[in-house]
């Protein structure tokens, strides 16, 4: 599998001792990095004398720059699964990685980038995605020199982040491709269970304002609780949890993973999404539009008519819906890429190049 192939490439690197970006020759190579954005101001005019961005990237360096961005509480190695890298990153593939090079992210507040856990706890700066894709641009720009990206593609808040840029830089980039999210304002049964897991960690006594020396125990149920009632598919729930006992096993599995959550990192990542609204702005947007979602979303269900509502004020943009089955997973469908990937593929063909 590429997928095998791809990490092995990175391994050897790093037994070699040459994992840096400058060495990565590499296509099937991983390679992961660190860059500190000095002063980094965020919208309230909060101010980090250095925020460090952690990124990886695979592929060719000379190649087309593509920017990948990941979900919440992910982080951008979380892209790198064997579901996306065998479906794209293969010879002849959309995401070649002979001829494209794919940056992955740690968004703000998530993986290894700097978060509120690293030491400042509810002391961090309150950032939104505004602050995010703004971190994401100066890493793209200042950290690794590229003035112009053939392809911004994301997933869930990816998604929603991968919107943003084409509001926020729209001569950056020659494509759009925005996945399991809306081009409008946060809102309906999506927010609603956003605010309520957000409330779960600010009345957990245990949360101490942020400054607890044990994690809450309070937001570690709800989260597996908020997972499964908005994310995975109906029918694809039914198949893996066709009884009781079935049913029982996969929360009891839920549950006892969360271990390694932070508390004001989770607060941070579910809050960092209030205000996000891109649809004043999508008037902006110059760049081609790929906007992917599935029929069982459970958070952008298509019924709204809210996508069909956005990408109405996009010159050039065009909507794929994926049809429900027992193989999709809700919201979590395009984190599988052989849902999308001759679409993506066909898509990328007819865009042309700034």
């Amino acid at each position: 599998m590429y997928f095998k192939q791809l990490f092995l490439g990175a391994a050897c690197l790093a037994a070699a001792g040459l994992v840096t970006p400058a060495q990565a020759a590499d296509p099937s190579a991983v390679v992961e990095g660190d860059w500190v954005a000095d002063n980094f101001t965020f919208h309230d005019g909060s101010v980090l004398p250095g925020l460090k961005i952690h990124y990886r990237t695979v592929g060719n360096p000379s190649g087309d720059p593509v920017l990948f961005l990941h979900g919440t509480g992910g982080s951008g190695g979380g892209m790198l699964t064997p579901f996306i890298v065998d479906e794209l990153f293969g010879p002849g593939q959309p995401l070649d990685t002979e001829t494209h090079f794919i940056i992955l992210p740690d968004a703000i507040g998530t993986g290894n980038t700097t978060k509120p856990s690293d030491g400042l706890k509810a002391k961090f700066p309150d950032y939104t995605y505004e602050d995010m894709v703004k971190a994401q641009y100066r890493l793209v720009t200042e950290g690794l020199n590229i003035k112009h990206l053939r392809l911004v593609i994301g997933h869930s808040m990816g998604g929603m982040h991968t919107w943003m840029w084409g509001t926020m830089y729209p001569d950056m980039m020659d494509a759009l491709v925005p996945m399991a999210s809306m081009p409008t304002e946060m809102s309906g049964r999506n927010w609603m269970m956003r605010r309520m897991i957000i409330d779960a960690v600010r009345n957990d006594p245990a949360w101490q304002n942020g400054d607890y020396t044990e994690q809450p125990q309070h937001f570690r149920l709800v989260n597996a609780w908020y997972g499964i009632a908005t994310n995975g598919g109906t029918l694809a729930y039914q198949k893996a949890a066709p009884t009781r006992q079935a049913a029982d096993d996969l929360v009891a599995q839920r549950t006892s993973s969360l271990t390694k959550m932070d508390a004001n990192d989770f607060l941070y990542q579910w809050n960092s999404s209030r205000d996000y609204n891109p649809e004043p702005m999508l008037d902006r947007i110059t760049a081609h539009v790929l906007a992917i979602n599935a029929a069982d979303d459970e958070r952008n269900p298509p019924e709204t008519g809210l996508m069909e509502q956005g990408i109405g004020k996009i010159p050039n943009a065009q909507y794929f819906l994926i049809p429900a089955s027992a193989e999709t997973l809700g919201h979590n469908t395009t984190s599988r890429a052989k849902f999308y990937r001759d679409r993506l593929g066909d898509f990328l063909k007819s865009v042309p190049k700034k």
